[in-house]
C-alpha cells in the first residue's frame, strides 16, 4: 500500500471544522483513494501546541483526536527518538537559507527514510526538498 506523509496542516484541516484548508484537504485526501498515513509524534505535538490557546473545548477535541490518530490502525505514527531528533538536526543545519522548521526537518528525514514521496500539505518547503504535495 502506498504510503502517504500527513502533515500537522492536514490534522489541523481534518480536526477543525472552519479550518481555511478543510474542503480542500478532504478532496486531496479522497483523491488519494487507498493509502496509509503516515505522522510523527513531533507532527502531532505541533498539532497540539498549535491549538492549545484556542479554547478548552478544542484543546479537548484535540488530545482526544490526537488519541485516536495514535491508535488507528490505518496510520502510522513514527515515535521521537534521539535518532529522529538527531537527523532533522543534521537537516535543519545543512539548510541555513531555509526557513525550515525543526518538525518540518524531522518530517523530511522520516520520509526519505521510508521513501516516502506525497506529503498533504501546501508547505513549499517540501516541494524544495523533492517531495511531492498533495494539496497545492
Amino acid at each position: 500500500m502506498r504510503q502517504v506523509f500527513a502533515d500537522t496542516l492536514y490534522w489541523g484541516a481534518v480536526l477543525h471544522p472552519h479550518d481555511q484548508y478543510r474542503a480542500q484537504v478532504i478532496r486531496a485526501r479522497a483523491a488519494l483513494g487507498d493509502v496509509r498515513l503516515v505522522t510523527t509524534d513531533e507532527v502531532l505535538g505541533e498539532l497540539l501546541d498549535g491549538l492549545a490557546q484556542r479554547g478548552t473545548h478544542l484543546r479537548d477535541v484535540a488530545a482526544l483526536a490526537v488519541r485516536m490518530i495514535l491508535t488507528d490502525p490505518r496510520v502510522t505514527v513514527h515515535p521521537q527518538s534521539r535518532e529522529s531528533f538527531l537527523a532533522g538536526l543534521s537537516l535543519y543545519e545543512q539548510r541555513k537559507d531555509k526557513g525550515y522548521s525543526l518538525v518540518d526537518c524531522i518530517s523530511m528525514t522520516t520520509m526519505r527514510r521510508h521513501a516516502i514521496l506525497h506529503v498533504l500539505t501546501n508547505d513549499h518547503h517540501f516541494m524544495q526538498e523533492g517531495f511531492s504535495l498533495a494539496l497545492g
